[in-house]
Order: structure tokens, then sequence, then C-alpha cells
């Protein structure tokens, strides 16, 4: 009976409450904080990177997770500090960075530009690598250094708490308003 009772409780009444609670206090949040447009269709989640490779769109951190930012593999790459495998892909990723964006072969790289993050979904990139990807952006879609720099300002989450952490900048959300610029006439 005690079993019986304990199932009812644990795997049908707590995740039912749970749910109402969800649903009626939160609903955005409890429903994966998606991101939709105009018409209502969902292009993403706030809170998962997603790929970005067009020349006119920011680019996310890399990702590990299976094929890239796939949330059903969600994990990092597991390779160490010694991994000649995670040493290569590295410098394939600073060349790679360099070359899309411009920069000569001795500019800083962010490391976030080249590294993946723990859970390979991570939807935020630094400030600097943003501000790096400025120019290759500018020239794709024609919108000015300054405007871009202005959208960036207001899609930088700042630091939580205002003391942990850097601040950083969501992609998706950051992408979405330069589509919605460029929709504009």
């Amino acid at each position: 009976m005690a079993t019986l009772a304990l199932a009812a409780v644990c795997c049908g009444l707590y995740p039912l409450i749970v749910f109402g609670i969800g649903q009626t206090a939160i609903p955005y949040q409890a429903n994966g904080s998606l991101m939709a447009d105009k018409d209502g269709t969902v292009r993403g989640s706030r809170l998962l990177g997603q790929s970005f490779t067009s020349d006119r769109y920011f680019h996310p951190r890399p990702s590990a997770a299976g094929n890239g930012y796939d949330a059903a593999n969600s994990s990092g790459s597991n390779l160490g500090p010694t991994s000649q495998k995670l040493n290569d892909l590295i410098n394939a990723r600073f060349i790679d960075y360099r070359r899309e964006n411009g920069l000569a072969d001795t500019d800083s790289v962010p490391a976030d530009a080249v590294t993946a993050s723990g859970s390979g979904l991570d939807p935020h990139i630094s400030v600097r690598n943003a501000e790096l990807q400025i120019p290759r952006v500018a020239k794709a879609t024609g919108m000015s250094v300054e405007k871009l720099r202005g959208l960036i300002e207001q899609h930088t989450d700042g630091r939580a708490f205002g003391v942990l952490g850097d601040p950083g900048v969501n992609v998706l959300l950051l992408n979405l308003a330069l589509d919605t610029l460029a929709a504009k006439p």
C-alpha cells in the first residue's frame, strides 16, 4: 500500500502540482523561454545556443553537443588540456575565426570564440567576441558600425547579482534584432 501511495503522490500528484504552479506563476520560463517573431514562428530559446553561419549574423561560440547545438546530446568534448586533438581543434578555430572576421594572424582572439562551453549550448558570447565580429556583419548587412555597437549594448546581459561572471551577449536575441532592423525600410 505504501508503494502505491508513494507512486500516486510522487509520480502523479506532485508533478501535476509543480506543472500547475509553473504554468500559473511563470509560464514564459516554464515553457522554455521561447522567442517568436511577429508572425508567431518560434525562432529559438533565449536559454539555448544555436548555429548561425551566415556572414550577416553574429556567430555563437563553438558547440561540442552532438553535431553542434543538439540539446539531446548536451555535453562538453571531454578533451583535456594535454589532448593533441583539442589543441589541433582550437588552432583550426583560431585560423577560421581570424579569417572570417578579417583579423591579422597576430591579433588576439577571445577564448569563447575557439572553445565550446561545458554544455555545448551556451547562448552567450563575450562582448569582445561580438565586437570583433562587427566589421564582418556591417559589411554583409550594410549597417553602420555604430548601429551594430548599439545593438550589442542593448543585448548584453550584465553580471549575475551585479558581481558574478562577466557580461555576455545573447546571440539569438542579437540576431533577431538584426533581422528586425533589416526588415525595416
